[in-house]
């Protein structure tokens, strides 16, 4: 319950955020001073900051009750939050590509929920420099896509992607912060993490629409802290049928993340 109330609350606060960004002057992370002047002097962008932490402090109650994947696969619903209330918003419905964006996804997610019934305990807590060359990997892939998001132009969706890889961060750093003991310096991830994916969700927001840059977003932060629970924090990975179900799963996601990157005409992203 703890983790359902807060994906809600954070994709609420996305759309809100998106509105806000819109209007406001060319945010840049080359100044970043005058960037965060912007936003923390924006009544709305506040509002929508508000709610976000609000379900940041669900999150983090949540890891702290159960493991990293089972909270992230409660979570993963999000998407569709995202997606309805978007379209509830703007008084549009959902073009094609975008609706088989999030279904594709949401199926994925779904069965990541259900390969959980494989293994979903919460494990061994992994080697600490298991989880920094996890984070490590993740920060240095963020970087290569912002790089490739500006040399094709396609920014807003780099920056969507970027922002989830970044998020992703915060979120398995909140895990291992939660473990107690010398895994509270965990909080330098939380903190980096999190700033710079909130950083650059509002870059994409001025370019893309918020279903593409905070979907993308979303569907990283949920997928790839499920995967780093397996990996570098040692909670079981299901084997046999369960491990198939979950192989599927990621393919569901990625060709999700595909088509929401590459939205139909009247979408209003790019």
């Amino acid at each position: 319950m703890l983790a359902l109330a807060s994906t809600t609350l954070t994709n609420v606060a996305y759309l809100r955020e998106h509105d806000a960004a819109v209007g406001l002057p060319e945010l840049s992370l080359r100044r970043p001073l005058r960037t965060v002047k912007a936003l923390l002097t924006d009544r709305s962008w506040l509002g929508g900051f508000a709610l976000e932490s609000s379900g940041f402090a669900l999150y983090v109650a949540a890891l702290a009750l159960a493991p990293l994947t089972l909270v992230q696969s409660v979570a993963a619903g999000g998407i569709g939050i995202l997606a309805f209330v978007s379209a509830r918003r703007s008084r549009r419905r959902l073009g094609d590509q975008e609706l088989a964006g999030v279904l594709v996804a949401m199926l994925g997610l779904l069965a990541l929920a259900v390969s959980l019934q494989g293994g979903s305990g919460e494990g061994t807590g992994g080697s600490t420099a298991g989880i920094l060359l996890w984070l490590g990997a993740t920060a240095a892939a963020a970087l290569v896509v912002l790089a490739l998001g500006r040399r094709f132009g396609a920014r807003a969706v780099s920056e969507g992607v970027a922002g989830g890889l970044f998020f992703s961060i915060g979120d398995i750093s909140v895990k291992a912060a939660t473990q107690g003991g010398a895994r509270i310096l965990f909080a330098v991830g939380i903190v980096a993490g999190y700033t710079l994916g909130t950083l650059l969700l509002q870059l994409g927001y001025q370019k893309g629409g918020a279903l593409t840059v905070a979907g993308l977003a979303t569907l990283l932060t949920n997928a790839l802290p499920i995967a780093a629970g397996s990996v570098a924090l040692g909670e079981p990975t299901p084997s046999g049928a369960y491990g198939a179900v979950r192989i599927l799963a990621f393919a569901a996601v990625v060709l999700g993340a595909i088509l929401l990157a590459r939205p139909g005409r009247g979408s209003g992203t790019n």
